[in-house]
């Protein structure tokens, strides 16, 4: 067996049994096979754009190393439109900000080496009040792509429910629809939509989580929350950054090569952060497989900021073609723990510290999901190249707010990988924990190994704290047991993109309050979980 040919196996398997395989973006996913990465205005500059701030924007990206580390998109976002439709029901650019037209700057940034992608809204009127694309979808995607575009970024404001329609299925028929017009073209456009930003943040989740099931169906990437905080917004930059990034380690069981979940723009020149949370925002957005969208003043960037936007090994971090999205492997109140599996077999260490001090951290390598025992494994520090021999644990310093990354080289003989992780409600953000009297509860998450369990391929969980005891299912009740392989067992587990952790026994669904099994229910807060990059979906 070939190095990373055990490693890459579950998330092989991941792929090939998605229930979207049949359609759209996943379907077609050499349309966006990897994360985007460029270019937008809006957190930066917001309405304050024109056409001198794109044509300096393409110069400097195409000048300091950029567009050549793969920053090969830029976007105009809200308000570079006239008010008004033409006669003929045309969108018009405003012409006093870009008085040689959108088709000029399109061939300008392409002969730049760019591609160039634009901003509409699926309701009657964009967030800035300038024309909206309802009623007007097969209309506007023409002239887009007349006018040499090949990235749309739909947003959602202005919105109503029609025709006796809930909300969340308006949304789905304006985006559905969208969906068909892009298809239908000769040259779909990448599309970028936000509709799941206009459900997240409730107390409910059942319609954000429902919304996030169909828009890999639509388009090859979504913004799922609330927007980064602008350059001249009121707030905090770094806890703004958190709560996205938060976000987004709820949804991983949705990404896959042809969809990625969006946490929104990096922002490197904003003045509320510190270097080391500049380098976080990057280094978490690279180990996600996120978009990398920079919204700043390009020309203005410095040496290292421009240094670190170009590290070349976390940029193919982001690029992987496996295009997982590293998921939490421990959390507490000051450390997070991510990993997740790279196409070569290797795997992903990053580490971030949400504390106010400097902390030192010695990490099992069972917590990685590496399960041979007498190993030495190679580490590669993504931030400076420098690597280092390891065995059980790797040892980690981080200073206040900074991220470590390291990829992990397995050798032959120890190149077996479980995926392995929190199991955590997506809700309340409590940890499945085990306890030494067989007992399973849902508890903060504490960094602690009873909270850190393996999923096998079998659909076997098994804390690493107690390996010879599965998850187990009784009736409504949920407890740990001896493994046994038979089949009705209770201890066969299946886990949907829904986010459900099914059990085959008791044709029910894991359930948090008292640990317990209950009928499934769509989308329930109490019934969504996040699990392990690399577990099969059902």
């Amino acid at each position: 067996m070939k190095k990373g040919t055990k490693s890459i196996l579950v998330a092989t398997t991941l792929a090939a049994m998605l229930p979207w395989q049949a359609y759209s973006s996943i379907e077609r996913s050499s349309l966006l096979p990897t994360p985007p990465m460029g270019f937008n205005n809006w957190a930066r500059f917001m309405c304050d754009l024109n056409e001198t701030l794109f044509t300096e924007t393409a110069d400097a990206m195409a000048a300091n190393g950029l567009r050549d580390a793969g920053y090969n998109r830029i976007n105009l976002d809200d308000c570079w439109m006239a008010y008004q439709r033409s006669d003929n029901g045309s969108l018009q650019w405003n012409t006093t900000k870009f008085p040689h037209g959108l088709p000029w700057l399109a061939n300008y940034v392409k002969a730049k080496g760019f591609h160039f992608g634009i901003y509409e809204d699926s309701g009657n009127m964009t967030c800035g009040g300038y024309p909206g694309s309802y009623n007007h979808e097969e209309q506007d995607a023409n002239t887009f792509a007349a006018w040499g575009i090949d990235y749309l970024k739909l947003d959602g404001c202005n919105v109503y429910a029609t025709q006796g329609r809930t909300l969340e299925e308006e949304y789905k028929q304006r985006y559905g629809h969208w969906h068909q017009v892009l298809s239908n073209m000769q040259h779909p456009l990448i599309f970028s939509e936000s509709a799941p930003a206009y459900f997240a943040g409730t107390d409910n989740n059942t319609d954000w989580y429902t919304v996030m099931d169909w828009v890999p169906i639509y388009g090859e990437l979504a913004r799922h929350s609330t927007d980064i905080l602008v350059y001249s917004g009121a707030g905090s930059a770094w806890e703004s950054i958190m709560n996205n990034y938060n976000y987004n380690t709820l949804l991983a069981r949705y990404q896959q090569p042809g969809y990625f979940n969006d946490p929104d723009f990096l922002i490197p020149d904003h003045p509320g952060l510190t270097a080391d949370e500049k380098r976080s925002h990057f280094a978490l957005w690279a180990s996600f497989s996120a978009p990398l969208i920079i919204s700043a003043y390009i020309p203005a960037l410095s040496k290292d900021e421009i240094a670190y936007l170009t590290n070349e090994a976390l940029i193919a971090v982001d690029q992987d073609p496996l295009a997982q999205q590293a998921t939490l492997a421990s959390r507490d109140d000051t450390l997070d723990i991510l990993t997740r599996s790279l196409a070569n077999g290797d795997r992903l260490l990053t580490v971030l510290n949400k504390g106010n001090a400097t902390v030192t951290k010695e990490i099992p390598v069972q917590w990685l999901g590496l399960v041979d025992t007498g190993c030495t494994y190679t580490a590669e520090d993504l931030w400076n190249g420098d690597t280092q021999k390891f065995g059980d644990h790797i040892k980690v310093e981080l200073a206040s707010h900074a991220t470590a990354v390291f990829r992990l080289s397995l050798p032959e003989e120890c190149s077996s990988v479980v995926p392995t992780g929190l199991i955590f409600n997506t809700a309340s953000g409590n940890c499945l924990t085990a306890a030494s009297n067989s007992s399973v509860t849902f508890q903060s998450c504490n960094g602690d190994g009873s909270q850190i369990w393996r999923v096998t391929s079998s659909g076997a969980i098994s804390p690493v704290s107690q390996t010879t005891q599965c998850l187990t299912a009784d009736g409504s009740s949920v407890k740990l047991q001896s493994c046994d392989s038979t089949d009705d067992n209770g201890q066969k587990w299946t886990y949907a993109v829904t986010g459900n952790l099914k059990n085959a026994k008791i044709n029910g669904c894991l359930t948090e309050g008292p640990v317990q099994m209950k009928s499934c229910l769509d989308e329930r807060n109490g019934q969504v979980f996040g699990l392990p990059s690399g577990v099969q979906l059902s």
